[in-house]
């Protein structure tokens, strides 16, 4: 199989996280090269620009800026980490890519969809990832989720609520609306999970989805 690049997108909470890293651990059992990897972010300066794009601090930001900022972050993952992983034959698991920025910075935001195609075009050729799994959940499942004490606590790192969390669930609930438009668009590539239920039945779906690239357990 040639090397993929896979990407996991959904809202913060929607199981995205846990579930990319239990399809490296297949590919961990079965000797497949890969890297894991995550935006915004996933390399040095990629990272710098990430703890600025979240940061509380900032408040509120305009939707060109944030833009600007993660497509930043984007080009540099891609040039010093995607590719090159990619080109010495390992598949490529992302935390999030462009699909992101289409469903927050566009339908959440209100940034014009062709200003994103524009910034996309310069920034990445418009690079899109071979799959891509949609965690889909209810904006109200996802922040009580990705919010909770238990999820805080598996992820020291993650401190308190960022710039993000302290969204309203309106704007969640556009998010959410836009990465199901973006399924409906592309289905050959985005692949949909509802992820509501059990984490178990969620695994399930998933390797159902996925079943044309899992290797066998």
């Amino acid at each position: 199989m040639r090397p993929l690049f896979i990407t996991f997108e959904g809202l913060d909470g929607s199981g995205k996280s846990t579930h990319l890293r239990a399809v490296a651990a297949h590919f961990d059992a079965a000797d497949v090269p890969h890297i894991v990897t995550k935006e915004p972010g996933g390399a040095p300066l990629s990272d710098a620009i990430r703890s600025v794009f979240l940061d509380p601090r900032w408040g509120d930001m305009d939707g060109i800026v944030e833009l600007l900022m993660v497509f930043a972050s984007r080009r540099q993952h891609l040039l010093e980490v995607i590719e090159p992983a990619l080109a010495s034959g390992h598949h490529v698991l992302c935390d999030r890519f462009t699909d992101s920025t289409i469903a927050y910075q566009g339908f959440g935001s209100g940034v014009a969809l062709d200003v994103i195609d524009a910034v996309d075009e310069l920034a990445t050729s418009r690079r899109r990832p071979d799959i891509t799994v949609l965690f889909d959940l209810l904006p109200e499942e996802a922040r009580s989720r990705g919010q909770s004490a238990k999820r805080r606590a598996a992820d020291p790192a993650a401190g308190g609520a960022d710039r993000l969390d302290l969204q309203s669930l309106e704007f969640y609930d556009r998010v959410r609306r836009g990465f199901l438009q973006l399924a409906d668009d592309e289905p050959g590539r985005i692949r949909t999970v509802y992820s509501g239920g059990p984490r178990e039945r969620t695994t399930r779906e998933l390797e159902r989805a996925l079943a044309d690239i899992l290797p066998a357990r």
